[in-house]
């Protein structure tokens, strides 16, 4: 069954905007996986301006379930992950100042980089996800990097969908279905909410992992944590 990874990002968001500690970005890691969820997901960037790379080193030990942490591969990153070794590392090729996530690896253009990186942490026994469009194309040469799993950056999707949810999804399915056919593992994320979330798995239910964040905190300030935590994963086993 798909995985449910909550990002705690947005806890880290609302934390910095006031200083001190509250939210406590750590106990919330520590109910969110009590409530029920299956991973935590950070992205440190550059900036801090949501999780610290000093988050890191305290939720390490706190994660009991599955941590990955995504983020752009540049050497401080590179250097945090592999002293806190989390399950799963993902690479997004974030820019300076990016606002969030929007776009994939060119996995043809940035392969030899990509290779180098992930033979480092696969070394370390890191298990290794890349973002990607859903372009076949990127989709097969994904494999060529060495990771074992991709992430489909899935915002055109939750945009598309409640135009016409056929349309938006098919892309979506042709790359999951090269991506079995290469022997990759899949991964989903961004902008997936309760709105979207069971048609994209009925359609693509070998998806090993989605990563949940801006949508799950902003539907837990009307539900609640631990109700939307468990919606969600009511939406993952298609009840």
């Amino acid at each position: 069954m798909t995985k449910l990874s909550v990002n705690i990002n947005k806890i880290a968001t609302l934390r910095n905007a006031r200083g001190g500690n509250m939210p406590d970005v750590q106990q919330f890691a520590v109910d969110c996986q009590r409530f029920g969820a299956e991973g935590i997901t950070v992205h440190p960037r550059p900036d801090e301006r949501h999780i610290r790379y000093k988050d890191v080193e305290l939720l390490r030990p706190l994660v009991t379930t599955e941590f990955n942490i995504e983020g752009n591969p540049i050497p401080r990153f590179i250097d945090l992950v592999l002293k806190y070794k989390p399950d799963q590392v993902t690479l997004v090729p974030d820019d300076p100042g990016q606002l969030t996530s929007d776009h994939g690896w060119n996995t043809i253009k940035h392969r030899d980089f990509l290779k180098e990186v992930i033979a480092e942490f696969k070394a370390a026994g890191i298990r290794t996800s890349i973002f990607v469009d859903p372009d076949t194309k990127m989709v097969e040469h994904a494999v060529e990097t060495g990771t074992d799993r991709i992430e489909l950056y899935t915002e055109s999707y939750a945009s598309g969908y409640g135009v016409n949810p056929h349309a938006a999804i098919s892309p979506f399915v042709e790359a999951a279905e090269i991506a079995r056919k290469v022997g990759l593992g899949l991964n989903a994320g961004h902008d997936l909410s309760l709105e979207n979330l069971h048609y994209f798995i009925k359609k693509i239910p070998w998806i090993a992992e989605v990563s949940i964040g801006h949508a799950l905190i902003s539907e837990a300030l009307y539900y609640g944590i631990q109700n939307t935590i468990q919606l969600y994963l009511r939406s993952l086993r298609n009840e």
